[in-house]
C-alpha cells in the first residue's frame, strides 16, 4: 500500500492508523502547495480533488477521504480493536464520530486556513470550534477515548485535527479533558512512530 500524505494534515489520521496497525505501507510525500510529488508528478493525476489523503492498495486501486481510508485501514487489522465489528451499533457510533469530526471540526478549522478569509469572519469560526470542542471535551469526561477505553481510528483523527489549533489562534488549553486525553494519545507508539514520520517529532 501507499499512503499519498502532507506533513500535519487530515492524512497524519490515516498515517497514525498504519503505525497502530502494524500494515506495511509506503509514504509518498503530495505537496499541498505545489500538488507535486517529489518526483515531480502531478499529483492532480493521483487525486482530481487535489488534497490528501489517497491510499493505494497494491493493486492500483486508490481510496479517498479520510474516515473511509482508516475504516478500511481498521478491517485489515481487526484484532487490534481499532473500528468495532461491521453491522454493530458500536461500528455506528464510530461512523457517528468520524462524520462529526470531519464536518463540525475539519471542516471547522478550513476558514482560518484560507488566505482569502475575511479577517472579521475568523473570530466567528474561533467561537463555533470553540463551542463543538467544548461539546467533545464533556463527553470525554470519564473515558480515556471517544469510544470509551479502546483507542479507535476516531482518535487518530481527532488528535489530528486538534493539533490545528495552536496555528490558527483557539485556545482549547481551559478544556482539561480534552486535554488530557491529547497527552494520552499523544503518548502512544503509534502516534509517535507516524509523526517521526512526518518530521513533526525529533
Amino acid at each position: 500500500m501507499k499512503l499519498y500524505y502532507s506533513p500535519g494534515a487530515c492524512s497524519l489520521s490515516p498515517h497514525i492508523v498504519l503505525h497502530e496497525a502494524g500494515l506495511a505501507y509506503t509514504p509518498v510525500l503530495a505537496s499541498t502547495k505545489s500538488h507535486k510529488l517529489q518526483d515531480g508528478t502531478d499529483f492532480y493525476t493521483i487525486n482530481p480533488l487535489g488534497y490528501v489523503p489517497v491510499l493505494e492498495l497494491d493493486d492500483g486501486t486508490r481510496l479517498r477521504e479520510g474516515p473511509a481510508i482508516v475504516q478500511y485501514l481498521a478491517d485489515q487489522a481487526p484484532h487490534k480493536n481499532l473500528a468495532p465489528a461491521n453491522g454493530t451499533l458500536p461500528r455506528y457510533r464510530l461512523q457517528q464520530w468520524l462524520n462529526f469530526i470531519s464536518t463540525e471540526i475539519h471542516k471547522g478549522f478550513s476558514p482560518l486556513f484560507k488566505p482569502n478569509t475575511p479577517e472579521d469572519y475568523k473570530p466567528i469560526a474561533r467561537e463555533h470550534l470553540s463551542s463543538r470542542l467544548g461539546w467533545i471535551d464533556g463527553e470525554l469526561d470519564g473515558k480515556d477515548y471517544l469510544m470509551g477505553e479502546h483507542f479507535s481510528v476516531a482518535d487518530a483523527y481527532l488528535f489530528t485535527v486538534t493539533n490545528w489549533a495552536q496555528h490558527v489562534g483557539l485556545d482549547i488549553s481551559h478544556l482539561k479533558h480534552l486535554a488530557a486525553y491529547r497527552e494520552r494519545v499523544a503518548a502512544r507508539p503509534g502516534v509517535q512512530a507516524a509523526m517521526k514520520a512526518e518530521g513533526l517529532l525529533k
